[in-house]
Protein backbone atom coordinates (compact mmCIF):
# COMPACT_ATOMS: atom_id res chain seq x y z
CA UNK A 1 0.00 0.00 0.00
CA UNK A 2 2.84 2.39 0.84
CA UNK A 3 4.48 1.76 -2.55
CA UNK A 4 1.14 2.32 -4.31
CA UNK A 5 0.55 5.59 -2.46
CA UNK A 6 4.06 6.78 -3.31
CA UNK A 7 3.51 5.88 -6.96
CA UNK A 8 0.23 7.80 -7.07
CA UNK A 9 1.86 10.86 -5.47
CA UNK A 10 4.71 10.82 -7.96
CA UNK A 11 2.33 10.32 -10.88
CA UNK A 12 0.29 13.32 -9.75
CA UNK A 13 3.47 15.35 -9.40
CA UNK A 14 4.56 14.57 -12.96
CA UNK A 15 1.10 15.54 -14.25
CA UNK A 16 1.20 18.88 -12.43
CA UNK A 17 4.69 19.72 -13.74
CA UNK A 18 3.89 18.78 -17.36
CA UNK A 19 0.57 20.68 -17.23
CA UNK A 20 2.33 23.80 -15.95
CA UNK A 21 4.91 23.47 -18.72
CA UNK A 22 2.21 23.23 -21.40
CA UNK A 23 0.33 26.23 -20.01
CA UNK A 24 3.56 28.23 -20.08
CA UNK A 25 4.13 27.20 -23.71
CA UNK A 26 0.61 28.32 -24.63
CA UNK A 27 1.31 31.74 -23.11
CA UNK A 28 4.31 32.28 -25.40
CA UNK A 29 4.13 34.57 -28.45
CA UNK A 30 4.12 32.67 -31.76
CA UNK A 31 7.53 34.04 -32.70
CA UNK A 32 9.10 31.87 -30.02
CA UNK A 33 8.55 28.80 -32.18
CA UNK A 34 9.73 30.43 -35.40
CA UNK A 35 13.28 29.18 -36.14
CA UNK A 36 14.14 32.45 -37.88
CA UNK A 37 13.21 34.69 -34.97
CA UNK A 38 15.61 36.18 -32.46
CA UNK A 39 13.39 34.82 -29.67
CA UNK A 40 14.07 31.31 -30.88
CA UNK A 41 17.80 31.93 -30.79
CA UNK A 42 17.43 33.18 -27.23
CA UNK A 43 15.42 30.07 -26.36
CA UNK A 44 18.28 27.89 -27.55
CA UNK A 45 20.35 29.46 -24.81
CA UNK A 46 23.55 30.07 -26.76
CA UNK A 47 25.20 31.39 -23.60
CA UNK A 48 24.79 27.94 -22.03
CA UNK A 49 26.58 25.97 -24.75
CA UNK A 50 29.70 25.47 -22.63
CA UNK A 51 27.77 24.31 -19.57
CA UNK A 52 25.55 21.90 -21.50
CA UNK A 53 28.55 20.60 -23.44
CA UNK A 54 30.39 19.72 -20.23
CA UNK A 55 27.24 18.06 -18.88
CA UNK A 56 26.82 16.04 -22.07
CA UNK A 57 30.46 14.92 -22.01
CA UNK A 58 30.15 13.79 -18.39
CA UNK A 59 26.90 11.98 -19.14
CA UNK A 60 28.25 10.09 -22.16
CA UNK A 61 31.49 9.21 -20.41
CA UNK A 62 29.51 8.06 -17.37
CA UNK A 63 27.27 5.75 -19.39
CA UNK A 64 30.27 4.41 -21.30
CA UNK A 65 31.96 3.46 -18.04
CA UNK A 66 28.80 2.18 -16.33
CA UNK A 67 27.54 -0.07 -19.12
CA UNK A 68 30.62 -1.02 -21.11
CA UNK A 69 33.96 -0.38 -19.40
CA UNK A 70 33.15 -1.33 -15.83
CA UNK A 71 31.44 -4.65 -16.75
CA UNK A 72 34.69 -5.58 -18.53
CA UNK A 73 36.70 -4.66 -15.40
CA UNK A 74 34.30 -6.74 -13.30
CA UNK A 75 34.74 -9.81 -15.52
CA UNK A 76 38.52 -9.46 -15.32
CA UNK A 77 38.36 -9.12 -11.53
CA UNK A 78 36.27 -12.27 -11.22
CA UNK A 79 38.78 -14.20 -13.31
CA UNK A 80 41.42 -13.46 -10.68
CA UNK A 81 39.51 -15.53 -8.14
CA UNK A 82 41.30 -16.03 -4.83
CA UNK A 83 44.42 -14.35 -6.21
CA UNK A 84 42.66 -11.01 -5.64
CA UNK A 85 41.89 -11.72 -1.96
CA UNK A 86 43.47 -9.27 0.51
CA UNK A 87 45.64 -10.58 3.34
CA UNK A 88 43.63 -8.54 5.87
CA UNK A 89 40.71 -6.11 5.86
CA UNK A 90 40.54 -3.24 8.32
CA UNK A 91 37.19 -1.48 8.72
CA UNK A 92 37.73 1.93 10.32
CA UNK A 93 34.53 3.56 11.60
CA UNK A 94 34.45 7.13 12.96
CA UNK A 95 31.51 8.18 15.16
CA UNK A 96 30.70 11.41 16.95
CA UNK A 97 27.34 12.86 18.00
CA UNK A 98 25.24 10.43 15.99
CA UNK A 99 22.03 9.12 17.51
CA UNK A 100 22.16 5.68 19.14
CA UNK A 101 19.70 4.08 16.70
CA UNK A 102 21.81 5.05 13.67
CA UNK A 103 25.04 4.09 15.44
CA UNK A 104 23.67 0.63 16.26
CA UNK A 105 22.50 0.13 12.67
CA UNK A 106 25.89 1.20 11.28
CA UNK A 107 28.04 -0.96 13.55
CA UNK A 108 25.78 -3.96 13.11
CA UNK A 109 26.23 -3.72 9.33
CA UNK A 110 30.02 -3.28 9.68
CA UNK A 111 30.47 -6.24 12.02
CA UNK A 112 28.21 -8.44 9.90
CA UNK A 113 30.16 -7.48 6.77
CA UNK A 114 33.48 -8.20 8.51
CA UNK A 115 32.15 -11.67 9.33
CA UNK A 116 30.53 -12.36 5.96
CA UNK A 117 33.43 -11.28 3.73
CA UNK A 118 35.43 -14.28 4.94
CA UNK A 119 38.78 -12.45 5.08
CA UNK A 120 40.82 -11.90 8.23
CA UNK A 121 39.33 -8.63 9.46
CA UNK A 122 39.69 -6.02 12.18
CA UNK A 123 36.97 -3.53 13.05
CA UNK A 124 38.64 -0.32 14.28
CA UNK A 125 36.25 1.99 16.15
CA UNK A 126 37.37 5.62 16.45
CA UNK A 127 35.08 6.90 19.21
CA UNK A 128 34.62 9.89 21.47
CA UNK A 129 31.85 8.87 23.84
CA UNK A 130 31.86 5.93 26.23
CA UNK A 131 28.21 5.20 25.41
CA UNK A 132 29.19 4.37 21.82
CA UNK A 133 31.90 1.99 23.03
CA UNK A 134 29.45 0.18 25.29
CA UNK A 135 26.98 -0.08 22.42
CA UNK A 136 29.60 -1.58 20.09
CA UNK A 137 30.71 -4.09 22.73
CA UNK A 138 27.10 -5.15 23.25
CA UNK A 139 26.63 -5.71 19.50
CA UNK A 140 29.94 -7.58 19.33
CA UNK A 141 28.89 -10.02 22.04
CA UNK A 142 25.50 -10.53 20.42
CA UNK A 143 26.87 -11.21 16.91
CA UNK A 144 29.73 -13.37 18.32
CA UNK A 145 32.25 -13.05 15.43
CA UNK A 146 34.65 -15.92 14.64
CA UNK A 147 38.31 -15.86 15.63
CA UNK A 148 39.52 -14.31 12.36
CA UNK A 149 37.53 -11.14 13.10
CA UNK A 150 38.87 -8.85 15.84
CA UNK A 151 37.88 -5.54 17.47
CA UNK A 152 40.03 -2.51 18.24
CA UNK A 153 39.02 0.75 19.97
CA UNK A 154 40.59 4.18 19.52
CA UNK A 155 39.42 6.87 21.91
CA UNK A 156 39.77 10.49 20.75
CA UNK A 157 39.03 13.85 22.34
CA UNK A 158 36.22 14.93 20.00
CA UNK A 159 38.31 17.55 18.22
CA UNK A 160 37.04 16.64 14.78
CA UNK A 161 36.76 13.91 12.18
CA UNK A 162 40.26 14.52 10.85
CA UNK A 163 41.78 13.67 14.23
CA UNK A 164 39.52 10.62 14.46
CA UNK A 165 40.76 9.37 11.10
CA UNK A 166 44.42 10.09 11.87
CA UNK A 167 44.28 8.24 15.20
CA UNK A 168 42.55 5.35 13.48
CA UNK A 169 45.20 5.21 10.73
CA UNK A 170 47.96 5.14 13.35
CA UNK A 171 46.16 2.34 15.19
CA UNK A 172 46.09 0.36 11.93
CA UNK A 173 49.81 1.08 11.44
CA UNK A 174 50.52 -0.60 14.77
CA UNK A 175 49.09 -3.84 13.34
CA UNK A 176 51.91 -3.74 10.73
CA UNK A 177 49.72 -4.62 7.72
CA UNK A 178 51.46 -5.99 4.63
CA UNK A 179 51.16 -4.72 1.06
CA UNK A 180 48.10 -6.89 0.32
CA UNK A 181 45.97 -5.51 3.17
CA UNK A 182 43.19 -2.99 2.58
CA UNK A 183 41.40 -0.44 4.76
CA UNK A 184 37.72 0.47 4.43
CA UNK A 185 36.97 3.91 5.91
CA UNK A 186 33.33 4.09 6.99
CA UNK A 187 31.49 7.14 8.30
CA UNK A 188 29.38 6.87 11.44
CA UNK A 189 26.12 7.30 9.49
CA UNK A 190 26.84 4.76 6.74
CA UNK A 191 25.13 1.38 6.62
CA UNK A 192 27.02 -1.20 4.54
CA UNK A 193 25.10 -3.42 2.15
CA UNK A 194 25.92 -7.15 2.16
CA UNK A 195 28.88 -8.04 -0.04
CA UNK A 196 30.29 -4.51 -0.43
CA UNK A 197 33.79 -5.58 0.69
CA UNK A 198 33.99 -8.49 -1.74
CA UNK A 199 32.80 -6.23 -4.56
CA UNK A 200 35.54 -3.64 -3.97
CA UNK A 201 38.77 -5.37 -2.91
CA UNK A 202 39.58 -7.27 -6.16
CA UNK A 203 40.25 -4.01 -8.02
CA UNK A 204 43.38 -3.34 -5.99
CA UNK A 205 44.95 -6.45 -7.51
CA UNK A 206 43.46 -5.84 -10.96
CA UNK A 207 44.58 -2.19 -11.06
CA UNK A 208 47.99 -1.97 -9.33
CA UNK A 209 48.19 1.85 -9.56
CA UNK A 210 44.87 2.42 -7.76
CA UNK A 211 45.48 3.65 -4.21
CA UNK A 212 41.87 4.23 -3.22
CA UNK A 213 38.36 3.74 -4.53
CA UNK A 214 34.89 4.80 -3.54
CA UNK A 215 31.38 3.40 -3.79
CA UNK A 216 27.84 4.11 -4.96
CA UNK A 217 25.55 5.83 -2.42
CA UNK A 218 21.86 5.67 -1.66
CA UNK A 219 20.27 7.51 1.22
CA UNK A 220 17.59 7.53 3.87
CA UNK A 221 16.77 11.11 4.82
CA UNK A 222 15.42 12.02 8.25
CA UNK A 223 13.56 15.02 6.91
CA UNK A 224 10.69 16.21 4.70
CA UNK A 225 9.84 15.26 1.12
CA UNK A 226 11.78 18.07 -0.58
CA UNK A 227 14.89 17.45 1.51
CA UNK A 228 14.69 13.74 0.74
CA UNK A 229 14.34 14.35 -3.01
CA UNK A 230 17.16 16.89 -2.91
CA UNK A 231 19.57 14.32 -1.46
CA UNK A 232 18.44 11.58 -3.84
CA UNK A 233 18.96 13.87 -6.83
CA UNK A 234 22.45 14.69 -5.59
CA UNK A 235 23.38 11.01 -5.35
CA UNK A 236 22.02 10.30 -8.84
CA UNK A 237 24.15 13.11 -10.29
CA UNK A 238 27.11 12.00 -8.21
CA UNK A 239 26.81 8.48 -9.65
CA UNK A 240 27.07 9.70 -13.25
CA UNK A 241 29.95 12.08 -12.49
CA UNK A 242 31.87 9.42 -10.56
CA UNK A 243 31.50 7.01 -13.48
CA UNK A 244 32.72 9.72 -15.86
CA UNK A 245 35.85 10.42 -13.83
CA UNK A 246 36.49 6.71 -13.20
CA UNK A 247 36.93 6.31 -16.95
CA UNK A 248 40.20 8.24 -16.49
CA UNK A 249 40.99 6.66 -13.08
CA UNK A 250 40.70 10.16 -11.63
CA UNK A 251 37.69 10.11 -9.30
CA UNK A 252 37.84 13.58 -7.73
CA UNK A 253 36.83 12.69 -4.18
CA UNK A 254 37.16 9.65 -1.93
CA UNK A 255 34.04 10.08 0.13
CA UNK A 256 34.36 9.50 3.84
CA UNK A 257 31.02 7.70 3.77
CA UNK A 258 32.69 4.54 2.43
CA UNK A 259 36.00 4.41 0.61
CA UNK A 260 38.61 1.67 0.48
CA UNK A 261 42.38 2.23 0.44
CA UNK A 262 45.50 0.16 0.23
CA UNK A 263 46.86 -0.27 3.75
CA UNK A 264 50.25 0.99 2.58
CA UNK A 265 48.52 4.28 1.73
CA UNK A 266 46.78 4.94 5.05
CA UNK A 267 49.90 3.95 7.01
CA UNK A 268 52.05 6.38 5.01
CA UNK A 269 53.04 9.24 7.38
CA UNK A 270 52.62 11.75 4.56
CA UNK A 271 49.06 10.61 3.87
CA UNK A 272 48.17 10.70 7.57
CA UNK A 273 49.57 14.24 7.85
CA UNK A 274 47.58 15.34 4.80
CA UNK A 275 44.33 14.10 6.33
CA UNK A 276 45.03 15.27 9.88
CA UNK A 277 46.50 18.73 9.35
CA UNK A 278 45.79 19.76 5.78
CA UNK A 279 46.00 23.49 5.20
CA UNK A 280 46.07 26.18 2.54
CA UNK A 281 48.39 29.16 2.13
CA UNK A 282 46.16 31.85 0.65
CA UNK A 283 47.60 35.09 -0.76
CA UNK A 284 45.04 37.24 1.09
CA UNK A 285 43.65 35.11 3.94
CA UNK A 286 46.97 33.65 5.07
CA UNK A 287 47.47 30.07 6.21
CA UNK A 288 44.49 28.22 7.65
CA UNK A 289 43.78 24.61 8.57
CA UNK A 290 41.08 22.59 6.83
CA UNK A 291 38.31 21.75 9.27
CA UNK A 292 36.13 19.80 6.82
CA UNK A 293 36.81 18.10 3.47
CA UNK A 294 38.89 15.11 4.57
CA UNK A 295 37.64 13.29 1.44
CA UNK A 296 39.22 15.97 -0.77
CA UNK A 297 42.44 15.90 1.25
CA UNK A 298 42.75 12.13 0.85
CA UNK A 299 42.19 12.46 -2.92
CA UNK A 300 44.80 15.20 -3.26
CA UNK A 301 47.26 13.20 -1.19
CA UNK A 302 46.83 10.15 -3.44
CA UNK A 303 47.36 12.30 -6.53
CA UNK A 304 50.48 13.84 -5.00
CA UNK A 305 51.82 10.40 -4.04
CA UNK A 306 51.33 9.08 -7.58
CA UNK A 307 48.27 6.83 -7.15
CA UNK A 308 45.12 6.51 -9.25
CA UNK A 309 41.56 6.56 -7.88
CA UNK A 310 38.59 4.44 -8.94
CA UNK A 311 34.83 3.99 -8.55
CA UNK A 312 32.89 0.73 -8.12
CA UNK A 313 29.28 1.45 -9.18
CA UNK A 314 27.86 -1.93 -8.14
CA UNK A 315 29.21 -1.64 -4.57
CA UNK A 316 26.50 0.30 -2.73
CA UNK A 317 26.08 1.79 0.72
CA UNK A 318 23.11 3.43 2.42
CA UNK A 319 23.66 6.67 4.30
CA UNK A 320 21.41 8.09 6.98
CA UNK A 321 21.11 11.82 6.33
CA UNK A 322 20.27 14.16 9.23
CA UNK A 323 19.53 17.67 7.86
CA UNK A 324 21.17 20.38 10.00
CA UNK A 325 17.95 22.48 9.99
CA UNK A 326 14.23 21.78 9.76
CA UNK A 327 13.87 24.39 7.03
CA UNK A 328 14.88 23.06 3.61
CA UNK A 329 16.26 26.45 2.54
CA UNK A 330 18.46 26.81 5.62
CA UNK A 331 19.61 23.18 5.59
CA UNK A 332 20.48 23.12 1.87
CA UNK A 333 22.33 26.42 2.14
CA UNK A 334 24.42 25.15 5.07
CA UNK A 335 25.28 21.91 3.32
CA UNK A 336 26.15 23.67 0.05
CA UNK A 337 28.42 26.06 1.94
CA UNK A 338 30.35 23.11 3.36
CA UNK A 339 30.48 21.01 0.18
CA UNK A 340 31.38 23.79 -2.23
CA UNK A 341 33.90 25.24 0.18
CA UNK A 342 35.67 21.88 0.31
CA UNK A 343 35.77 21.74 -3.50
CA UNK A 344 37.10 25.26 -3.97
CA UNK A 345 39.75 24.93 -1.26
CA UNK A 346 41.24 21.94 -3.08
CA UNK A 347 40.72 23.28 -6.58
CA UNK A 348 43.61 25.69 -7.10
CA UNK A 349 46.33 23.49 -5.64
CA UNK A 350 44.98 20.43 -7.46
CA UNK A 351 45.30 22.32 -10.75
CA UNK A 352 48.90 23.05 -9.86
CA UNK A 353 49.67 19.33 -10.20
CA UNK A 354 49.27 19.83 -13.94
CA UNK A 355 47.98 17.71 -16.82
CA UNK A 356 51.00 15.41 -16.78
CA UNK A 357 49.87 14.09 -13.39
CA UNK A 358 46.12 14.59 -13.61
CA UNK A 359 45.45 14.29 -17.34
CA UNK A 360 43.94 16.95 -19.60
CA UNK A 361 40.31 16.05 -18.97
CA UNK A 362 40.68 16.21 -15.18
CA UNK A 363 42.35 19.61 -15.47
CA UNK A 364 39.48 20.75 -17.70
CA UNK A 365 36.93 19.61 -15.11
CA UNK A 366 38.79 21.39 -12.30
CA UNK A 367 39.01 24.58 -14.37
CA UNK A 368 35.29 24.33 -15.14
CA UNK A 369 34.54 24.24 -11.40
CA UNK A 370 36.00 27.74 -11.14
CA UNK A 371 33.93 29.26 -13.96
CA UNK A 372 30.70 27.28 -13.43
CA UNK A 373 29.61 29.59 -10.62
CA UNK A 374 29.42 32.44 -13.12
CA UNK A 375 28.09 30.58 -16.18
CA UNK A 376 25.30 29.12 -14.03
CA UNK A 377 24.16 32.65 -13.12
CA UNK A 378 24.46 33.95 -16.68
CA UNK A 379 21.11 32.59 -17.88
CA UNK A 380 18.85 33.92 -15.11
CA UNK A 381 20.71 37.24 -15.01
CA UNK A 382 20.34 37.79 -18.77
CA UNK A 383 16.66 36.79 -18.65
CA UNK A 384 15.90 39.28 -15.87
CA UNK A 385 17.84 42.10 -17.53
CA UNK A 386 16.19 41.44 -20.92
CA UNK A 387 12.70 41.33 -19.38
CA UNK A 388 13.30 44.68 -17.67
CA UNK A 389 14.66 46.31 -20.83
CA UNK A 390 12.49 44.77 -23.56
CA UNK A 391 9.49 43.01 -22.02
CA UNK A 392 8.28 40.25 -19.73
CA UNK A 393 8.07 37.77 -22.63
CA UNK A 394 11.83 37.21 -22.40
CA UNK A 395 11.48 35.99 -18.82
CA UNK A 396 8.62 33.69 -19.86
CA UNK A 397 10.73 32.32 -22.71
CA UNK A 398 13.55 31.63 -20.27
CA UNK A 399 11.23 29.87 -17.82
CA UNK A 400 9.90 27.64 -20.60
CA UNK A 401 13.48 26.82 -21.63
CA UNK A 402 14.37 25.96 -18.05
CA UNK A 403 11.30 23.75 -17.66
CA UNK A 404 12.00 21.83 -20.86
CA UNK A 405 15.72 21.35 -20.32
CA UNK A 406 15.41 20.36 -16.66
CA UNK A 407 12.71 17.84 -17.56
CA UNK A 408 15.06 16.36 -20.17
CA UNK A 409 17.96 16.27 -17.70
CA UNK A 410 15.76 14.54 -15.14
CA UNK A 411 14.70 11.86 -17.62
CA UNK A 412 18.34 11.27 -18.56
CA UNK A 413 19.09 10.46 -14.91
CA UNK A 414 16.92 7.34 -15.24
CA UNK A 415 19.98 5.65 -16.78
CA UNK A 416 21.85 6.08 -13.49
CA UNK A 417 19.71 3.44 -11.79
CA UNK A 418 18.83 5.86 -9.01
CA UNK A 419 15.19 6.81 -8.32
CA UNK A 420 13.83 9.83 -10.21
CA UNK A 421 11.01 12.01 -8.86
CA UNK A 422 8.75 14.79 -10.21
CA UNK A 423 10.41 17.40 -8.00
CA UNK A 424 13.79 16.90 -9.70
CA UNK A 425 13.37 19.51 -12.51
CA UNK A 426 12.66 22.28 -9.99
CA UNK A 427 15.39 21.11 -7.62
CA UNK A 428 17.89 21.01 -10.50
CA UNK A 429 17.28 24.68 -11.19
CA UNK A 430 17.30 25.52 -7.49
CA UNK A 431 20.71 23.86 -7.20
CA UNK A 432 21.98 25.76 -10.23
CA UNK A 433 21.05 29.22 -8.98
CA UNK A 434 21.48 28.94 -5.23
CA UNK A 435 24.51 26.70 -5.65
CA UNK A 436 26.20 29.26 -7.89
CA UNK A 437 25.45 32.06 -5.43
CA UNK A 438 26.88 30.03 -2.54
CA UNK A 439 30.00 29.26 -4.60
CA UNK A 440 30.56 32.93 -5.36
CA UNK A 441 30.13 33.76 -1.68
CA UNK A 442 32.42 31.04 -0.37
CA UNK A 443 35.06 31.57 -3.10
CA UNK A 444 36.08 34.81 -1.39
CA UNK A 445 35.78 33.29 2.11
CA UNK A 446 37.69 30.03 1.86
CA UNK A 447 38.81 30.28 5.48
CA UNK A 448 35.24 30.14 6.81
CA UNK A 449 34.36 26.54 7.65
CA UNK A 450 32.00 24.69 9.96
CA UNK A 451 30.65 21.23 10.61
CA UNK A 452 26.88 20.93 10.32
CA UNK A 453 26.45 18.03 12.74
CA UNK A 454 28.99 19.03 15.38
CA UNK A 455 28.20 22.76 15.01
CA UNK A 456 31.89 23.61 15.36
CA UNK A 457 33.77 26.34 13.51
CA UNK A 458 37.39 26.98 12.65
CA UNK A 459 38.91 29.40 15.17
CA UNK A 460 42.17 30.86 13.87
CA UNK A 461 43.02 33.20 16.74
CA UNK A 462 43.89 36.06 14.40
CA UNK A 463 44.91 39.52 15.55
CA UNK A 464 42.15 42.14 15.46
CA UNK A 465 43.47 43.90 12.37
CA UNK A 466 44.00 40.67 10.42
CA UNK A 467 40.50 39.48 11.27
CA UNK A 468 39.05 42.86 10.22
CA UNK A 469 41.08 42.90 7.00
CA UNK A 470 40.00 39.36 6.02
CA UNK A 471 36.31 40.14 6.61
CA UNK A 472 36.22 43.46 4.77
CA UNK A 473 38.49 42.44 1.91
CA UNK A 474 36.21 39.42 1.32
CA UNK A 475 33.18 41.72 1.17
CA UNK A 476 34.93 44.17 -1.13
CA UNK A 477 36.07 41.48 -3.55
CA UNK A 478 32.62 39.86 -3.62
CA UNK A 479 30.96 43.21 -4.34
CA UNK A 480 33.52 44.05 -7.04
CA UNK A 481 33.22 40.70 -8.80
CA UNK A 482 29.41 40.74 -8.81
CA UNK A 483 29.37 44.38 -9.96
CA UNK A 484 31.68 43.68 -12.91
CA UNK A 485 29.62 40.60 -13.82
CA UNK A 486 26.35 42.56 -13.88
CA UNK A 487 27.87 45.59 -15.61
CA UNK A 488 29.14 43.44 -18.48
CA UNK A 489 25.74 41.78 -18.90
CA UNK A 490 23.82 45.07 -18.82
CA UNK A 491 26.13 46.53 -21.48
CA UNK A 492 25.83 43.47 -23.73
CA UNK A 493 22.11 42.63 -23.45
Amino acid sequence: MEALARGLREGAGWMVFCTALMLLALAMPQSVFDPESRDFLLLLGAVGIWRYSMGAIHYLRGLLFLYLVFPWYRRQARKLGEAADPSHVFLLVTSFRIDALTTAEVYRSVIEEAIACGYPATVVCSLVEMSDELLVKSLWRKLDPPAHVSLDFVRIAGTGKRDGLAYGFRAISRHLPDDDAVVAVVDGDTVLTPGVIRRTVPYFRLLPKVGGLTTNEFCEVRGGYVMSEWHKLRFAQRHINMCSMALSHRVLTLTGRMSVFRAQVVTNPGFIADVESDHLDHWRLGRFQFLTGDDKSSWYSLMRLGYDTFYVPDAAINTVEHPPEKSFLKASRKLMFRWYGNNLRQNSRALSLGPRRLGWFTCLVLADQRVAMWTSLLGPAVAIIASLKYGIQFLLIYLLWIGMTRLALTLLLVASGHPVGPAYPLILYYNQVLGAMVKVYVFFRLDRQSWTRQNTRLERGLATFQSWFNAWSSRAMTFSAVSVFLAVLVSVV
